[in-house]
């Protein structure tokens, strides 16, 4: 398999350094670059492929939040795991709706974060339980405001139904063309089309949709 690069983005040296350690451990593992601020991100990702964006939040010289906003726009294949405490999730909700693709406690084990790694790129997000505690938090707190973030009139096609259920299985695009006998480039055109026709800038996003359709419990 092709080996994924990363970056890891921490003012903390000492857990930074220990991180680079680690990754480069792992069998898929190809360059580990490191930043200490948002500023240095940036300049980092313009310079190296980096494939996966490991990033924290709290940082001096631009936050997690104005790193994401401004990366997504000019990289749009750029694969984003934030790295969270738990005290930060007044930020992830509008990380989920810029295009973040996961979210891993600081305090994960080291075969989680490979999992996350290998999954960001394969299925262009990670399932973890960070993040099925957001979306859940998200649909409780819709349903206390009575405000939908989707519009009650956006229908999906049964292909579209059947492709967003198998994306919310964690279905590979590979493992899902086998499935439904139809190509991976048709899966991805249905895939960005829901995207445009729901709104949202990732898998994340989708995900976030079945909840709060219902198809997704």
């Amino acid at each position: 398999m092709d080996k994924i690069n990363l970056l890891i983005v921490d003012d903390h040296r000492l857990f930074r350094k220990a991180m680079v350690r680690l990754l480069k451990t792992f069998e898929r593992i190809g360059e580990v670059w490191e930043a200490e601020n948002g500023k240095d991100c940036l300049g980092k990702i313009e310079k190296h492929p980096v494939q996966v964006l490991l990033l924290d939040l709290e940082m001096p010289r631009m936050n997690g939040v104005e790193v994401v906003e401004n990366l997504i726009p000019r990289f749009p294949e750029l694969k984003i795991i934030i790295l969270t405490m738990h005290d930060s999730e007044k930020y992830m909700i509008h990380l989920l709706e810029l295009g973040v693709h996961s979210f891993l406690l600081k305090n994960s084990d080291p075969d989680e974060l490979y999992l996350a790694i290998t999954s960001v790129i394969e299925k262009d997000f990670y399932y973890s339980e960070q993040l099925s505690k957001i979306l859940r938090k998200s649909l409780k707190d819709k349903n206390q405001k009575k405000r939908p973030m989707f519009k009650n009139s956006i229908k999906l096609t049964d292909r579209e139904r059947e492709i967003l259920e198998l994306i919310c299985k964690e279905k590979t695009i590979k493992e899902i063309s086998q499935q439904l006998s139809i190509s991976e480039g048709t899966i991805n055109v249905h895939k960005h089309n829901l995207q445009a026709k729901l709104g949202v800038k990732s898998v994340i996003g989708l995900i976030r949709f079945a909840y709060e359709s219902g198809i997704l419990r």
